[in-house]
């Protein structure tokens, strides 16, 4: 992984000098709401596979190694990302997603990634939550990276859903809104698209390393 770059490297900064209020909002347990709103937030579903959303605290350590895999915060590019997750299985993997997917589909995949990151980071931003001072697992092991995204994705039953993995990645809330914005910017087959092929990749990364 090449180094990150001191501009990139003060952002992150930023991002973590923000530490007292990383958990203000996104660990808010249900406890300390009025019941009102615990009802109105008991049970929400993911938006395209109908499961129970995973409502927790994110694992930001492992969302900071994905970005960081990806370039970081400045230059997130999510070809870089698929490569240190496949490692040298990337131009199988590719070719594979383009079989199934479309070399169309796979492209727009690759450019939501992109928009989905920078748009998650930008609430990170507004809602002053820090990023920790390290990433976990090593953003140069792919092997690890994926495993660590996959254990995300394991819902309560022990099936994998795309959608619960984003969840834990930048808390529920965060990730409504981010669909929202990508609905709105690319429309709704596009965000479709989206969780289909990063479904298939994580299926295909699960096989590959074994996990």
């Amino acid at each position: 992984m090449q180094e990150i770059h001191k501009e990139e490297f003060s952002l992150m900064i930023g991002f973590r000098t923000l530490a007292p209020a990383v958990l203000g909002m996104l660990c808010l347990g249900p406890a300390a709401l009025p019941a009102s709103a615990q009802n109105t937030m008991a049970a929400p579903k993911a938006r395209f596979s109908g499961v129970m959303a995973y409502i927790g605290a994110p694992q930001l350590p492992t969302t900071l190694s994905l970005v960081v895999a990806g370039g970081g915060p400045s230059a997130f590019d999510s070809t870089k990302l698929v490569g240190v997750l496949a490692g040298s299985k990337t131009q199988a993997e590719v070719a594979s997603l383009q079989q199934k997917f479309g070399a169309d589909n796979v492209k727009s995949f690759l450019t939501v990634f992109n928009f989905v990151v920078s748009d998650s980071l930008r609430y990170v931003k507004e809602q002053k939550i820090a990023l920790p001072s390290s990433p976990n697992p090593d953003p140069k092991d792919g092997k690890a990276l994926a495993a660590a995204l996959y254990k995300l994705g394991v819902t309560p039953s022990g099936n994998y859903d795309v959608e619960y993995m984003l969840d834990g990645l930048v808390s529920h809330p965060i990730h409504v809104k981010v669909m929202d914005d990508i609905d709105a910017k690319y429309g709704n087959a596009a965000d479709g698209n989206y969780h289909a092929v990063l479904t298939q990749a994580m299926m295909d990364l699960k096989s590959v390393y074994g996990l």
